[in-house]
């Protein structure tokens, strides 16, 4: 078996969270979550409202035939809170981008938008969380960025490297969101 086929093969049947805050690079994640989907991965996506505006829900919906979370207020027809009942279902998470505002909000328990509730009902002694931070170079360099990643590896999240090269903001630098095929390798290796 192939090295692809094998990472391939750890994710079938698993059920994953992928969660997206306001960033540039969300229009990476259709791509990440449109091979989870083939490989028979069941998906569930969580949005902030920033993600929205870059991506539209509907996407995401049309990629897994699942509803898209973008309000912490809707409960759905469950009677369990369905940030809870997400949270419950999953096999792994990823939140990418991680912006530097959703590091901030994650290393303090902020639970403002559905992406960090979600996220703060998943034990993470049983359920691995990856975090995918994407940035402008001199906003991933700021001290308060670099102490968050450290406070958010301490507290047992699993902090993805950020990669350099040519960003939005038209300069090259260290933030860049890692590409589709190394988050789908970093999310097999959960399993694997």
């Amino acid at each position: 078996m192939s090295d692809q086929a094998q990472c391939e093969s750890h994710l079938v049947g698993r059920h994953l969270i992928i969660a997206l805050s306001g960033g540039i690079a969300c229009y990476k994640i259709a791509s990440l979550v449109s091979s989870l989907v083939q490989v028979g991965t069941t998906v569930d996506v969580v949005m902030t409202d920033a993600a929205t505006k870059f991506v539209s829900p509907l996407t995401f919906e049309s990629l897994t035939g699942r509803q898209v979370y973008a309000c912490q207020w809707d409960q759905g027809e469950s009677k369990t809170p369905l940030h809870i009942q997400l949270a419950e279902q999953a096999d792994a998470m990823l939140i990418a981008p991680c912006t530097m505002n959703m590091l901030a909000k994650l290393a303090t328990g902020i639970t403002a938008d559905p992406v960090t509730l979600v996220t703060s009902a998943i034990d993470r002694t049983t359920t691995p969380v990856l975090l995918a931070p994407a940035m402008n170079a001199k906003m991933y360099a700021q001290p308060a960025t670099q102490r968050n990643i450290k406070t958010l590896e301490n507290d047992g999240f699993t902090v993805l490297e950020s990669t350099e090269g040519w960003q939005a903001c038209k300069t090259i630098g260290k933030g860049r969101l890692q590409e589709p095929e190394a988050l789908f390798d970093a999310l097999a290796s959960c399993f694997g």
